[in-house]
């Protein structure tokens, strides 16, 4: 069994697709594409997980699926080289393209979507929920704490209250969706787009769930949750 933070991949476990080597996945995948965006190369998709099509070749790969362990929300990813995931914790948050990050240690509960960070001088913002972990708590707090934590909708709020309730942040999420925050300070009304500060428009986007809204950012980023998502297969965009 490897271990990584207290969870574990089971070797015993171990998907026979899989290629031989080092890099594993067992079983407990969800499918949810984390490892396949952080690390293309090395994971793909059978239709019902992902798995090690094959391993890291050189520097690069090997970080990328690193990154993909301690990202993977159900510690399906195993290794013998754990010290070196301890190492590569270093890259997150991951800078996208400044200011924007993404977060990593994504979360079960949301079926391991992506969160994202945005450093602004007027206060940061945090879009939908990683894990809590301590390693977050220590980057996010060095860079400023969190203002704002914008949820898309109620399925990708995972551990936003707690990130709220250690940084004094004020959630935001439509009220159609307030039933998985209740005490949230902010509950959007209707469907017309909202401003927050010089930079922020928040659109309702109802579809996916009744209250799903997206975030647009400097009219150049666009967080849109899951009303969004992109195929591989097809090449296409779709929408919710």
């Amino acid at each position: 069994m490897i271990l990584y933070n207290g969870l574990m991949a089971n070797v015993k476990r171990r998907l026979p697709n899989n290629v031989p080597g080092d890099f594993f996945v067992d079983d407990t995948c969800i499918n949810c594409d984390t490892c396949r965006q952080l690390a293309p190369m090395v994971f793909a998709d059978d239709g019902d997980y992902s798995f090690v099509q094959s391993q890291p070749q050189g520097e690069t790969q090997s970080r990328e699926a690193f990154r993909a362990l301690l990202a993977c929300p159900t510690s399906s990813i195993g290794t013998q080289g754990i010290q070196k995931a301890r190492d590569v914790m270093e890259d997150f948050p991951l800078l996208l393209s400044s200011p924007v990050y993404y977060c990593g240690f994504n979360h079960r509960e949301s079926f391991g979507a992506n969160s994202y960070f945005i450093r602004h001088p007027e206060g940061n913002w945090m879009v939908d929920s990683p894990r809590f972990t301590p390693h977050l708590k220590k980057t996010f707090a060095s860079w400023g704490g969190i203002k704002n934590i914008f949820l898309t909708h109620k399925d990708d709020v995972a551990d936003a209250n707690r990130f709220a309730e250690y940084f004094g942040a004020e959630r935001i999420i439509h009220h159609h969706d307030a039933a998985a925050v209740p005490d949230a300070e902010h509950l959007l009304q209707g469907t017309d787009p909202i401003s927050f500060g010089s930079e922020f428009l928040i659109i309702p986007t109802p579809g996916h769930t009744r209250g799903h809204a997206v975030l647009l950012f400097r009219n150049k980023f666009l967080f849109s949750g899951d009303h969004l998502w992109w195929s591989r297969r097809t090449g296409h965009l779709g929408a919710g």
